[in-house]
């Protein structure tokens, strides 16, 4: 799986690079691509570009914040999840897109 990620939380420091650490481990470990771009205090960092858009199966968006330029993702299957949970919940999350996956083809 291509998976790509935007975190960003209300004060735009710890939660949003907590977020992206998490995802982009668990995403490894299950041998998956991963891309997160973070929307925190000093700006966007890691940005996707539109050739990552189009290889993407997956994205995941965090719903704390408005995300800048979600339009991008526009056609894409995307899960929209808590801050908290990217972090603690990053297995469940990953498997629900896995099986949304599977049941898309």
């Amino acid at each position: 799986m291509n998976i790509l990620a935007v975190t960003a939380c209300p004060s735009g420091v710890a939660h949003t690079y907590m977020s992206a650490e998490a995802l982009e481990t668990k995403c490894k470990a299950r041998g998956w691509s991963v891309k997160v771009e973070t929307q925190g205090s000093i700006g966007i960092e890691n940005r996707i570009t539109p050739e990552d858009v189009a290889a993407a199966d997956a994205v995941i968006l965090t719903t704390d914040m408005p995300i800048k330029e979600e339009e991008r993702f526009k056609g894409k299957m995307i899960a929209r999840v808590g801050i908290g949970d990217a972090i603690k919940k990053t297995d469940a999350i990953l498997n629900k897109i896995e099986a949304a996956y599977k049941n898309r083809k």
